[in-house]
């Protein structure tokens, strides 16, 4: 079974950071990771496919991933989402659970932290 990610972050090296550490997790030959540089253009990958789970930056420029998350929600688009972020405060982390998140992690993750949300998410 193919496993399909999509990688939201606006910085390419956070984006290949995240890659990198997720083909650790994964059998790279059973894995799709699509990437997006910013909320907009993953709103429309999200409207056209769903993943298996989506990987979201918090702080992007023009939209950013609380007004994407709430835009999901709006739209009634329905993705499992990590919200990988450096931004590791209790509140920021409750607002995205409240918006339909499935899970919070600090930037850079760990593969410990990542396998038992996957876990806890039905993905692996």
């Amino acid at each position: 079974m193919t496993i399909s990610i999509l990688c939201i972050d606006d910085s390419r090296v956070s984006r290949t950071f995240i890659k990198k550490g997720l083909k650790t997790i994964f059998n790279e030959n059973n894995l799709t990771i699509e990437e997006a540089s910013n909320a907009f253009d993953a709103l429309d990958m999200c409207q056209n496919k769903t993943y298996d789970f989506i990987t979201l930056d918090l702080t992007m420029p023009d939209m950013n991933g609380y007004e994407f998350l709430t835009t999901l929600k709006k739209k009634d688009i329905k993705q499992k989402i990590i919200v990988l972020t450096g931004d590791i405060q209790p509140l920021a982390k409750k607002t995205v659970m409240e918006l339909g998140a499935s899970g919070y992690l600090g930037k850079p993750f760990e593969n410990e932290p990542m396998i038992k949300l996957l876990k806890k998410i039905g993905i692996i």
